[in-house]
């Protein structure tokens, strides 16, 4: 299996934390050594494990927030 690296290149914003102190953070994320991305995602309270998530572009995440912004929340 090849390796896994990944590095957090900036802490934007804690969007929850649950009962067990697991974060759900968006930051961004380079994979592998590639170009950083925004990610979502959980971590654990030291910041050593990860759950899954979802990484994406400027372009995806503008996106998002278009819809996002047209919903009534």
């Amino acid at each position: 299996m090849a390796e896994f690296r990944y590095e957090v290149t900036e802490r934007i914003a804690v969007l929850s934390t649950n009962a067990s102190g697991w974060e759900r953070q968006l930051n961004m994320v380079s994979w592998n050594g590639k170009d950083p991305k925004y990610d979502i995602r959980d971590w654990s309270p030291d910041g050593s494990k990860m759950g899954k998530g979802i990484s994406m572009t400027r372009e995806e995440l503008a996106t998002l927030k278009g819809i996002l912004d047209e919903m009534e929340l």
